[in-house]
């Protein structure tokens, strides 16, 4: 039997999957098919090492902290690994994503009791386990209506986590930790002591539970949000006699507010597309109805709209509106120093002097008949 044919170990298979997710967190491009690959080997490899662990029960509910070999303690991190790459998979649809949420939080559930039975979680963390257990879709670690409460203790958990991971780095910086885990070496478990080890175990576990509690809060707030998303249009019920069955039952509200959903989707087409979804023309060409229908605008032409500007946009000019005023009739031209402006007379037109001289002669005679004032008498005593 060739060695690439021979079963690989636990250890093997874990190495292996470990070097796959460490490896993405040097990634620049997360949508490039190399990251999805390497996320999905290295998915695939640590559900092969679970198989490997259930196989050989590794693991024991009968069994305490101290009986775990310090070899063996890295293995607890696979399902908060696991959790981690899932949420790291692509998804093509809300709906799918949603599954994908569904099995990350599968994943961490498992790790957090698998933790539990062993007595890992502090106490903080036992608690924070019993109200996710009680609500597990509104769990949230800084639930409060207060902000500034929720400010300060959104703070308090990055404080934590902070302080949690330089713990972590301080530890498997020092000596003792050194060359443990790689027996190959020549230098093997020089000057390295295994109760350091463990420490350095304890406290990546104690760093994954606060992490995984706050993954959790951040699933139910994406799953918020991907429940506003609109449920994809089914194929279409509508027979060409315009009635179609189902074969769910008929007092199925969710069917109903689907077959709206489609109904609505359906009145928005383009008239080319409904007359193919319908499978044939509306209309006869003598204009009689084929296909019951329902005229309505675009929403496409009515969206157009949306982001027009809120005032009325002028159409035509200043000196335009003036000129269009004026064939109106709507200005009234003289006045200012125009209203000076008097013609000279002419002398030859004898009829028009006339004219004039009877004009000033009858007002001469009403100022006479009408003094100033004559016709004010409510207030006389």
């Amino acid at each position: 039997m060739d060695k690439e044919d021979e079963p690989r170990s636990l250890k093997e298979i874990f190495a292996d999957a470990d070097s796959k997710r460490l490896s993405l967190e040097q990634a620049h491009d997360t949508t490039s098919d190399s990251y999805t690959e390497t996320v999905s080997a290295a998915v695939k490899g640590y559900q092969d090492c679970l198989r490997l662990i259930n196989t050989f029960s590794i693991f024991s509910p009968n069994e305490t902290l101290e009986d775990i070999s310090t070899s063996d303690l890295p293995y607890l991190l696979i399902n908060f690994h696991l959790a981690e790459l899932t949420q790291k998979l692509p998804s093509a649809s809300p709906q799918e994503r949603k599954r994908t949420l569904s099995s990350a939080r599968d994943s961490y559930e498992r790790y957090l009791h698998l933790l539990d039975s062993y007595e890992l979680l502090p106490q903080t963390y036992k608690k924070l386990l019993e109200q996710y257990t009680e609500s597990p879709s509104t769990f949230s670690t800084v639930s409060t209506s207060d902000p500034a409460a929720r400010r300060n203790s959104k703070m308090a958990n990055y404080k934590a986590e902070k302080e949690l991971r330089v713990r972590l780095s301080f530890l498997r910086s020092q000596p003792e930790y050194a060359n443990f885990d790689n027996p190959d070496t020549a230098t093997a478990n020089t000057g390295a002591d295994e109760e350091a080890v463990r420490d350095v175990h304890l406290a990546h576990l104690n760093y994954s539970s606060h992490m995984t509690f706050q993954s959790l809060e951040g699933l139910n707030r994406e799953l918020d949000v991907l429940a506003l998303a609109p449920e994809p249009l089914l194929p279409s019920l509508v027979s060409s006699g315009g009635g179609g069955l189902s074969n769910e039952s008929e007092d199925d509200p969710r069917r109903r507010e689907r077959e709206r959903a489609n109904e609505a989707a359906r009145l928005d087409m383009p008239l080319r597309r409904l007359q193919s979804t319908l499978g044939g023309p509306l209309l006869t060409k003598q204009g009689k109805p084929l296909q019951p229908f329902t005229l309505v605008n675009d929403r496409q032409e009515l969206t157009k709209g949306v982001f027009r500007p809120g005032h009325n946009l002028p159409t035509m000019s200043i000196d335009e509106y003036l000129e269009e005023e004026r064939r109106r009739g709507g200005i009234i031209e003289g006045g200012g120093e125009a209203s000076w402006a008097r013609p000279e007379p002419d002398e030859d037109d004898i009829d028009k002097a006339d004219a004039e001289t009877l004009k000033a002669r009858a007002w001469d005679e009403y100022v006479e008949a009408n003094p100033k004032g004559s016709g004010n008498t409510l207030n006389r005593g």
